[in-house]
């Protein structure tokens, strides 16, 4: 008998294997029924245990992206293992870090400027310390001092590292650089260590500042402060201060001067009132900030604090050493270090730097030469009251890489120590008007009419006719109070008719033209620098060097690189890193290069034509600011840009005056003076060069070909002609003034008027339209002793634009030399 069949699924045991164990390569019975009892009550109790804790680890594992952060014993591991890395550090570092001997700021070196060739310019830094016990400094200048830097000195520890923190914070935020050291640190800073900002240095300062605060006294310490701080003009500690700002010792100081004297810590170059007058504002606010903390700390009564006067300080006394033009150079020098965060004033003051200059020695002495040829040697004081206000500034830089090559800052360090090359007190005048039509050209700007402004669109430039499209009315007078009736662009440049710019400006839109003169290289801050209609009339008040940059833009083709008086900085064989300069196209290449032709035409037509005697193509424009406080000539070869301005300045009240009858003449225009200096200056920069023509690339609409050459008038009594000073055939006289019924819907009388005779001027073949011709417009104001002129057919258009495109334009037309800018 068979045995019967297995079930389905039942695997065949083997004979070799025993009884209740799974048979080889096969899986092991799942267990079936609930397990077996716990044999008694421990195994009970442990096999509790076991179920309870793998529930708990299953319910602590974490899932998704939970499981990518620290738990909070990593975390707390971490900030104890932090804190005992931080305590070590601190313990180690008092241990490790002594109190040094005083740094070589107490005795401070001499810095040392070469000019290109690397022949030495000047030497600067000879140290004025004189120490004084802090008995010999008044009680409220120790005050003004702790307003000014720390307020809570007596009270607080050495170091504030809540301090420290906002101010690196405030720094890495954009809020600018900050300090949060206590006047403890600071007087580490200054006689043990250096300025330098590196994390070595502030490092060693906060355990110096620890250890020092542990041992020394506060009164050591301010002592220690007032002595060794910078205050400016070479002047160490508060004495030496006290007698370069007020020529006093420190224990007569007033108040307010203490103040003042605190004030300067600040900033020292920046806040010196005198020295640099377009900083007083500033210095002013933080002279405020100094009384008011006073006034909080109860240290003044707001009464005494209602009382105090603005202690003005006194003139600066250059080191002998810095007489000439070297004074005006160190100082330029040094405040372009210092603006461009080179180096801070106090860490330049330490000396041992050996600055290689962009001056070149030659066209230095060639500005020097063409300032004393043309202007200097011509000054009487004894004889002419006005000489004695007249000033003199150039500038000189390469447009292709923006070096300073030459600047001229006054008759003497020693003697005017005021740099008239880098001051922001005057108007710039008509030599802002180029900026005016570069931005025309670069926002394809139009006339009021929906005309494209291009040199030949024709504009109004009858005297004191109002603007139109502006909600600021204005209505400028012309050079002379000459009107000029309808007359293009180019002419009006020419001639720098006030009246045609002011209505451009508005074309334009003054926001717009104010960002393409910040563009060109003017600096957003300068004083006056307001987007209204009379900033056509170089209302703002920029320096001569920055009109140089901005000038310089345009002769490189729109294609700006900032300024730099700087080529090399080392110290102790080590080279300081400079700022990269690279070139960036402010505006475009037609807009700079259409603006060029215009200047050319200036130069060869208009008001600059004294620059001929360069005897190299020249591109210029005059300027002469309100009341003649001041005239200007900026104007460029390819290869050359410089700007002249003379100035007055009274000697004794340092007040702006006008120019009337300085030099025996009743008016000073740019066209005088300050193109002849350029002249001569140019020709000498340039004698190892050859004569080079722009090469230009102009907006659609600028080539068209000049109007027929001019007549010759008579000379002017005022110019001292020489040969090559002018060309040969210059444009007749508008009027200086329209007369009853001689100008009638716009009718121009006496423009036709010459000494000798008929000019082509005035009528022109678009001359009589709809709206030109009347019954006035031609009277016996016409006619002349040699013949009868067209001149007094014109347009006629009230709003300064015509039907044609060169309809009526009273082209050619010259005021008197005296009246020229």
């Amino acid at each position: 008998m068979s045995d019967p069949s297995p079930p389905p699924g039942w695997t065949p045991r083997d004979p070799d294997t025993p009884d209740g164990q799974p048979a080889p390569g096969s899986a092991a019975p799942p267990p079936s029924g609930p397990p077996a009892p716990p044999k008694n009550a421990k195994e009970a109790k442990r096999a509790e245990k076991q179920r309870a804790k793998a529930a708990k680890k299953a319910k602590r594992k974490r899932t998704g992206w939970r499981r990518l952060l620290p738990t909070w014993r990593m975390v707390l591991g971490a900030c104890l293992l932090l804190a005992l890395l931080i305590g070590g550090a601190l313990v180690a570092g008092y241990l490790l870090v002594h109190i040094p001997p005083a740094n070589a700021a107490a005795t401070a070196q001499s810095n040392v400027y070469l000019y290109t060739d690397g022949t030495q310019l000047a030497r600067d830094g000879e140290v004025n310390r004189v120490n004084v016990p802090l008995s010999q400094v008044p009680l409220t200048v120790q005050e003004a001092v702790l307003a000014a830097e720390d307020r809570d000195f007596h009270s607080e520890r050495a170091v504030d590292p809540a301090a420290m923190l906002r101010a690196a914070w405030n720094t890495a935020t954009g809020k600018g650089t900050q300090s949060g050291s206590t006047i403890t640190q600071q007087y580490v800073k200054n006689y043990y260590l250096g300025q330098e900002q590196t994390i070595k240095r502030k490092v060693k300062e906060f355990f110096i500042a620890i250890k020092l605060g542990r041992e020394k006294s506060k009164n050591y310490i301010l002592e220690g402060y007032l002595n060794t701080s910078y205050f400016g003009r070479n002047a160490y500690g508060i004495q030496a201060a006290a007698q370069a700002y007020y020529g006093k010792d420190v224990g007569k100081l007033t108040t307010a001067e203490g103040a003042y004297l605190a004030t300067l810590l600040n900033s020292p170059s920046a806040f010196d009132v005198v020295a640099h007058p377009q900083g007083r504002g500033r210095a002013l606010a933080r002279w405020n900030y100094v009384l008011d903390g006073m006034v909080k700390k109860g240290w003044m009564t707001p009464a005494e604090r209602a009382a105090t006067q603005f202690p003005e300080p006194g003139k600066v006394r250059p080191a002998a050493g810095l007489s000439g033009q070297r004074g005006y150079l160190v100082e330029a020098i040094k405040e372009y270090i210092v603006e461009n965060k080179i180096l801070d004033d106090k860490t330049f003051a330490e000396g041992g730097y050996r600055i290689s200059t962009t001056i070149d020695k030659t066209r230095q002495t060639a500005m020097v030469d063409a300032v004393n040829d043309k202007m200097v040697s011509k000054l009487d004081p004894g004889k002419r009251k006005a000489d004695r206000v007249v000033r003199t500034g150039a500038v000189s830089i390469d447009p292709d890489n923006g070096k300073v090559v030459a600047m001229y800052g006054g008759i003497d360090y020693t003697k005017q120590f005021v740099n008239n090359a880098t001051r922001h007190d005057y108007q710039v005048a008509s030599t802002f008007k180029p900026f005016v039509f570069a931005s025309a050209v670069q926002n394809d700007s139009r006339t009021q009419d929906g005309r494209t402004i291009t040199p030949y669109t024709i504009y109004n430039g009858d005297n004191r006719r109002p603007v139109v499209g502006s909600r600021i009315p204005f209505d400028p007078e012309n050079e002379g109070q000459v009107s000029y009736g309808n007359i293009t662009v180019t002419s009006a440049t020419d001639l720098s008719v006030n009246s045609v710019f002011a209505q451009m400006v508005v074309d334009v839109g003054t926001d717009k033209v104010k960002q393409t003169a910040i563009a060109l290289g003017i600096p957003e801050s300068t004083p006056n620098f307001a987007p209204v209609p009379a900033m056509a009339l170089g209302t703002m008040q920029a320096s001569v060097l920055d009109m140089t940059q901005a000038y310089a833009t345009l002769a490189d083709h729109g294609q700006r690189t900032p300024y730099t008086f700087v080529e090399k900085i080392t110290k102790a064989g080590d080279t300081i890193p400079l700022p990269s300069r690279d070139k960036a196209q402010a505006v475009s290449r037609e807009a700079a290069d259409t603006t060029t032709s215009m200047l050319v035409s200036v130069v060869d037509n208009g008001t600059g034509t004294a620059a001929l005697a360069a005897g190299h193509p020249a591109a210029g424009k005059t300027g002469t600011a309100e009341q003649d406080r001041s005239a200007w000539f900026a104007a460029y070869t390819p290869d050359l840009v410089t700007v002249v301005s003379m100035m007055g300045q009274d000697p004794d009240t340092g007040a702006l005056e006008p120019l009337y009858g300085a030099l025996g003449e009743a008016r000073i225009g740019g066209g005088g003076y300050p193109a002849r200096i350029w002249a001569q200056y140019t020709k000498t920069a340039l004698a190892d060069s050859d004569p080079v023509d722009f090469d230009l690339e102009l907006m659609p609409g600028a080539n068209r070909p000049p109007p027929p050459p001019p007549v010759d008038p008579a000379p002017s009594r005022s110019e001292e002609d020489t040969p090559g000073d002018r060309p040969s055939g210059r444009p007749g006289r508008p009027t200086r003034s329209p007369s009853t019924g001689g100008q009638t819907n716009g009718g121009q009388t006496n423009g036709g008027r010459t000494t000798g005779g008929q000019t082509n001027g005035g009528q022109t073949n678009g001359g009589q339209t709809t709206r030109g011709q009347t019954n006035g417009g031609q009277t016996t104001g016409g006619e002349t002793t040699g013949g009868q002129t067209d001149g007094g057919t014109t347009n006629g258009a009230t709003d300064g634009t015509t039907t044609g495109p060169q309809g009526g334009a009273t082209e050619g037309l010259r005021p008197p030399a005296d009246l020229l800018e």
